[in-house]
Order: structure tokens, then C-alpha cells, then sequence
């Protein structure tokens, strides 16, 4: 499967799932990096038909030294550069009272040898990437860990790589210099790359390299390129992924696109942090059998428009789960329905596996 990026020639503009009116709202929300339903509609049309499209990712893309480096998004398992430990893990879950229901809760990691994240009075904070480029997280995969040095900003963007552009926009009665009622006056939000970033995704389609397309709203456009140099760092980190996940014991999955957890209940679209097939392994009801899933570290949920324009709401990117033993996702089983497993097609809920290194306390 190639890999591709997407060049912005303008400003891109990708406006969320929340209903929006003129009129009735003055700010209409939007979201970005942009989802992979969004990238398959550009392609589709692009190809001027409707194949039936595997896609990965999209991540956001750099370019350092002539060399193209993915970036995924900061696991949100971490406070600054220290790392999230459930209780149980720690074998502290006698030290407070928590709900048995719910996910377990996490304390942050503790090294003697490792300096305080308090910057000394009179310094500027450290301020930490919130996207991490690929040999960070192969690392990450392979040991557990991200090393300190490794949170480090080596560039402005890498705290957030692109510009937010608010813009408004209004239509005016004709013969005269007031907006119209009905259309009123509304803004939203723009959104401008850095220099050197741009929109990587991999494809099962062999696409025109060097073409121009249509990405989100207002027919903004971007340039599509073959990016050869992803197809190494990719493999390596799906490799180390797949070892993590055949080794038994506890393991932390790394979510690195939006999350779709969805299921239907008297006709009507429930949606939850993680996969409904993980059960808790904490559980204070007698009938359910405990599960692998001990805890989980996310942050608000990322509206977006279902399979069937359907309303549903994401985990979002950098997400972590932590079991006792790795789980599949029934998203990705050839036996799950074609409905489910559309968003793993689509590049929703890829998860990375991380084998979880002791804590020494």
C-alpha cells in the first residue's frame, strides 16, 4: 500500500459534526487533522468513482533535511513527561476508595533520578511536543517509555503545527448594505499548515501523483504526492506493534487516529470511550465477569459524521488503554459486520501496542 501526502495550497477547512445553522449559531466548530472519511472523499472524487478504499492513518507529516518523518499524537497516558500507572499495577488500589465500576484510577510515575517538572523561578516551561515523530514512538513501543529529551520541542510547530484563521462570513439583501436575516452572520475556523507539514495517509489505491484535489470545505485544494520515505518508519512501528501484541501480560494500546466505539440500542447510537468488547477487569457487579481492561487516560470526545451521516462521537488520537493482556478490536475481525468494520477501513481506531516496563517505586 503507497503512502501519499497532502500539500495545502490554501487555507483547509474542515468543519465538525455538531449542527449548525446561520442565524442560529454565531461560530460554527470545526476540527483538525481532518478524519479519514474526509480523505477517502477527496480520493473518491479524485478517481471519479467510488472504490471501496482501505485507508491508514491520515497523521500529520514533516519534512526535516529533505527526508519526510511522520508524527503521531501525543499518548495522552503522560502528564508533561511523566507517564500514567493504574493502582493495581502499583498494587495501591487499597490506598483510596474509587468506583469498582468505572475505569481504575492512574497515578503519575515515579523516578528518584529523574529532575521535577517545576521550571526553577525566573525560566520559561519547557513546553512539550504534542506530536511526536516516528523514532520517538518506535521507541516508545519498544521500551515503554519516552525519555525526557525526547518531549522536547526542536521546532515552534511541533507544539502545534499549523495556524487557526478565524473567517466570517455573511450575505447581504440586495440593493441595500444589510445581511440577510435568514443567512445572518456566522464565523469559522481556518486552518494554515506550517511550512514543512502537510497530510500523510496510506492507500490501497495507486493514485496520480502530482495531482490537485479537493480537501474539506469551500473546494479548498491540495496537492497529492508519492511519499516513499513513510513506508519504512510505518512497517517498523506496525512490526514492533504486532510483536507487542502476540506477548502476553500487561500491555498499554496507543490510539493514534479517532476512536469510533459505537453500538446500537433501541435504534439509538451509543458511544464510549473505549471498545465495548473490553470489559473491565475491576467490576462490582456479581453477574459480569471481569474483563482485561484496567484503566483508561482520554480527553473530550471528537464529533464527526457517522457511516449513514449518523452522529457519533470519537475517543480522541492519543488515547491510552491499559489491559491486563492485549485485546483485539472486533472492528478489525474479517467476521465483525461490513457496518464495523468500515471504520477500520477508513483509518478510524488504529491502535499501537505498548508492553508495559515495571514501575520501580
Amino acid at each position: 500500500m503507497p503512502w501519499y501526502r497532502l500539500i495545502p495550497l490554501d487555507v483547509l477547512l474542515f468543519r465538525d459534526a455538531k449542527p449548525f445553522t446561520p442565524g442560529e449559531r454565531a461560530w460554527a466548530g470545526s476540527t483538525f487533522p481532518p478524519t479519514g472519511d474526509a480523505i477517502a472523499g477527496a480520493v473518491r472524487a479524485l478517481m471519479n468513482e467510488t472504490p471501496n478504499l482501505q485507508l491508514t492513518g491520515p497523521f500529520l507529516c514533516r519534512q526535516i533535511k529533505n527526508k519526510q518523518i511522520l508524527y503521531f499524537p501525543r499518548p495522552l497516558g503522560f502528564v508533561g513527561d511523566r507517564s500514567l500507572i493504574p493502582l493495581p499495577w502499583l498494587n495501591l488500589e487499597n490506598q483510596g476508595k474509587f468506583d469498582k465500576s468505572a475505569p481504575q484510577p492512574l497515578v503519575i510515575s515515579f523516578d528518584p533520578n529523574q529532575e521535577s517538572n517545576d521550571a526553577p523561578e525566573g525560566v520559561e516551561p519547557v513546553k512539550y511536543r504534542q506530536y511526536l515523530p516516528a523514532d520517538v514512538v518506535l521507541e516508545y513501543l519498544k521500551s515503554g517509555k519516552i525519555a525526557k529529551e525526547a518531549w522536547e520541542c526542536d521546532c515552534e510547530s511541533e507544539n502545534q503545527p499549523w495556524e487557526v484563521e478565524s473567517r466570517s462570513h455573511n450575505s447581504m439583501t440586495v440593493g441595500t448594505r444589510q445581511v440577510k436575516d435568514e443567512s445572518g452572520y456566522f464565523v469559522e475556523n481556518a486552518v494554515r499548515l506550517h511550512p514543512d507539514w502537510s497530510i500523510a495517509f496510506q492507500v490501497d489505491q495507486e493514485l496520480p501523483s502530482g495531482s490537485t484535489l479537493r480537501l474539506g470545505g469551500e473546494g479548498h485544494r491540495v496537492l497529492l504526492e508519492r511519499c516513499d520515505d513513510l513506508n519504512s518508519q510505518w512497517r517498523a512501528i506496525q512490526e514492533q506493534s504486532e510483536s507487542n501484541f502476540q506477548r502476553d501480560g500487561e500491555s498499554i494500546a496507543y490510539l493514534v487516529t479517532p476512536g469510533v466505539f459505537e453500538r446500537s440500542v433501541n435504534d439509538k447510537i451509543l458511544c464510549q470511550a473505549w471498545p465495548w468488547e473490553w470489559k473491565l477487569a475491576h467490576t462490582s457487579n456479581p453477574n459480569q465477569s471481569p474483563g482485561d481492561l484496567v484503566s483508561v487516560a482520554t480527553d473530550r470526545s471528537v464529533p464527526i459524521n457517522g457511516i449513514g451521516k449518523a452522529q457519533v462521537f470519537a475517543a480522541p488520537p492519543g488515547s491510552n488503554y491499559y489491559l491486563n493482556q492485549p485485546q483485539p478490536l472486533f472492528q478489525g475481525l474479517a467476521t465483525a459486520p461490513h457496518r464495523v468494520r468500515r471504520w477500520r477501513q477508513l483509518g478510524y481506531s488504529e491502535l499501537l501496542w505498548i508492553k508495559y516496563t515495571e514501575d520501580k517505586r
